[in-house]
Parts: C-alpha cells; structure tokens; sequence
C-alpha cells in the first residue's frame, strides 16, 4: 500500500518560495506508469490541482500555477517536492501530495492515494 507524507514549514513570509518534501514508502517513484501530484485546498475554497511528476520524470502543471511553480524528485529518497515561488497571503492552503496509477489527470478526484495534508499559511 502506498503511503505519501508531507514535510516542510508551516508559515512562509510573502514573496518567499514555499518548498515542500512528500517522503513515499510502501512504492516506489519510478514504478511504471505512476503519477506524483500536488494539490491544495484554500480555506473555505474547493481541492485545486498544481502539478504531477510521472514515474519517467515528466512534469505537468496547471496554467494556473505553471509560472511559479515546480516539481522534482529524488529517486534515492523516493521523494518528490514542490516549489512555489513569489507567494502571496492568497496561497495559505492546506497542501497534499497525491498518487495515481494511469494516465496524468488534474481531475483531483482520480488520486488513490493521498498524504494527510500539511498547513501552510503565507504571512509577515
């Protein structure tokens, strides 16, 4: 069974780049035809998908987000990461690292697996 955790600070100051770690265990990142994705949720707002890395290292990202956005991985730590640069009050979310086996998709609701969520809230 594929568990997903995410990492990484709780607040960031505006302007900054929020990074985050999601640690895999039970699977590894480089299994065939697996996607790697982040999604986050504003307060009071819907579940909203950034961007996926694929099992060959392909990465995909939301218009919404592809200018300030990117996502790695370090196969040796079996860990994939976001950044998100330039952040604003605007990207205090609760943030998740997601998992799917098939084709990239940025339906939210395709993703099997999921970590638990980490807060980050963008303030000075």
């Amino acid at each position: 069974q594929v568990q997903l955790q995410e990492s990484g600070p709780g607040l960031v100051k505006p302007s900054q780049t929020l990074s985050l770690t999601c640690t895999v265990s039970g699977g590894s990142i480089t299994t065939n035809y697996y996607y790697w994705t982040w999604i986050r949720q504003p307060p009071g707002k819907g579940l909203e998908w950034m961007g996926a890395i694929s099992y060959a290292d392909n990465t995909y990202y939301s218009p919404s987000f592809k200018s300030r956005t990117s996502i790695s991985r370090d196969t040796s730590k079996n860990q994939f990461t976001l950044q998100l640069s330039s952040v604003t009050p605007e990207d205090t979310a609760v943030y998740y690292c997601a998992a799917r086996f098939g084709p990239n998709s940025d339906y939210v609701d395709k993703y099997d697996y999921w970590g638990q969520g980490t807060q980050v809230t963008v303030s000075a």
